[in-house]
């Protein structure tokens, strides 16, 4: 992770140094040149994103690694996030206004895209950071129905709920001609309708990305003995988490055309309803952290029974 991170920071720099190369300095000590797109209020927001989480988990990253501490974890829900927030970048421009920047956008940003897609490959390949489970205590577990797992009911009417205002925010971008989808995107989230493209885009990934992880994690809270659960809700988490962030934040930021901005009555609803909704996926991938059990691959009753008798 150390070494990708300095690669992406190399690159960075040498691809700036390269575009002002041949331009007059008008500070010859400290002179930035900002593109157009991390002047508006999605840049700002994921740029304040990329400097207090990323650079966060990717030091808490390395003290681990340095003290031989497991990191993997951490490292997932940095993987979701680093993609969620490069997908929307990239595709955002192509599709919205600053398209006319495609090339320069592309060099810049696709590396780290691509590097943490590598990583996350290496992460999945490395062994679950699993705790250790009497085989007895995961066969009791997993006989319990999700009725009498107050907890995981409880994740379960959430993530319904998410897949419903996923589905629905999904359908309202596309320009559905429905009125309640009229009603929604020009009284409550007119955000959506800038022209930048990061909103649209936004939508779509949830839509297309997003909603069939959170139909596969009803599946898995139902299902004992998914352990793919303990490491996809923390990308999960990461992604989500990243996506409003910048949304939520956006919709609301000065940045933004005071008419795309969330209108003031209907504020709170609004924004409790993106706060519960980014809540969702967080509390899962930490019930599934927390507590393994439910998700631990089933030992065969024979070879508990020989385990016990050597014991």
């Amino acid at each position: 992770i150390l070494a990708i991170g300095i690669t992406v920071l190399t690159t960075i720099c040498l691809l700036a140094n390269l575009s002002v190369k041949n331009k007059q300095s008008t500070d010859p000590l400290f002179y930035a040149s900002f593109n157009d797109r991390k002047n508006t209020a999605h840049g700002i927001m994921m740029s304040f994103w990329d400097g207090v989480l990323h650079y966060g988990l990717l030091l808490v990253m390395v003290h681990r690694m340095t003290a031989g501490k497991p990191f993997r974890s951490l490292a997932l829900v940095w993987a979701g996030s680093m993609m969620a927030s490069q997908i929307v970048l990239i595709t955002g421009i192509v599709v919205g206004k600053y398209g006319k920047n495609l090339l320069p956008a592309f060099w810049r940003n696709a590396p780290s895209l691509f590097l943490t897609i590598w990583a996350a490959a290496k992460l999945f390949n490395r062994p679950r950071e699993l705790s250790i489970i009497p085989a007895d205590k995961v066969e009791v577990e997993q006989k319990k129905a999700l009725l009498f797992r107050p907890t995981d009911l409880l994740l379960t009417l959430g993530l319904i709920g998410s897949i419903i205002f996923t589905a629905f925010r999904g359908v309202v971008v596309l320009e559905c001609s429905l009125d309640f989808c009229f009603t929604y995107i020009f009284q409550y989230e007119p955000y959506m309708k800038d022209s930048v493209g990061f909103p649209k885009v936004t939508m779509l990934v949830f839509l297309f990305y997003v909603l069939p992880l959170l139909m596969a994690c009803v599946y898995g809270l139902h299902t004992p003995g998914c352990t793919w659960m303990l490491d996809w809700t923390l990308v999960l988490a990461g992604a989500v988490a990243q996506m409003q962030w910048t949304h939520l934040g956006s919709s609301v930021h000065s940045r933004t055309p005071f008419t795309y901005r969330i209108p003031r009555d209907e504020w709170r609803q609004v924004v409790t309803l993106n706060l519960l909704y980014t809540a969702v996926p967080v509390l899962l991938a930490v019930r599934c952290y927390m507590d393994q059990t439910f998700f631990m691959k089933s030992v065969p009753q024979e070879q508990a029974s020989n385990g016990k008798k050597k014991n």
